[in-house]
């Protein structure tokens, strides 16, 4: 039986945490934003991918924990590469969710604890309600939803920064 040497990788190879959320808009074009009862600031329904589960998956588990409904998860709106000094790598994902029928907005509950609330809100008004770098990447979702497109961020941005 042969036997091969495998040699370790010369760096230390890291895993980029990865995060999935869903986009769901209104009639008005209003976007909704969820209250988490441990950030300070509002965000779209979703979180963090576990290992093993694919973001759309994630976005779909996700959804069900925070606002105890299944609807359909869409294509894949926004892909964010966003690292931050926090939290040190991170892709964040938006899938789209399309609009909730008027039995999924009456079923909404928060089982899990983590959510208070939601709203919908105005684009225009989404920097009153949740962090700067969100707001850039909602509005390239929406911006992406409406022209049937995927769009691949950095930090919010379709154009890349130079380093």
């Amino acid at each position: 039986m042969a036997m091969f040497a495998v040699e370790a990788p010369a760096h230390n190879p890291t895993r980029a945490a990865m995060a999935a959320g869903a986009l769901f808009v209104d009639d008005a074009g209003r976007v909704m934003l969820v209250e988490p009862t441990y950030k300070n600031y509002w965000d779209i329904p979703g979180g963090y991918v576990e290992p093993g589960e694919s973001p759309a998956d994630a976005c779909a588990r996700e959804v069900r924990e925070e606002l105890g409904i299944e609807p359909r998860i869409g294509r894949l709106l926004v892909a964010d590469w966003a690292p931050t000094k926090k939290d040190g790598d991170k892709m964040l994902f938006i899938f789209e969710g399309g609009r909730l029928t008027p039995e999924q907005h009456d079923a909404i509950r928060f089982p899990d604890g983590e959510i208070s609330r939601y709203e919908y809100i105005a684009p225009n008004d989404l920097a009153k309600y949740t962090i700067d770098r969100l707001v850039q990447r909602i509005t390239a979702a929406e911006e992406a939803r409406r022209a049937g497109l995927s769009l691949y961020l950095e930090n919010g941005a379709v154009e890349r920064q130079q380093s």
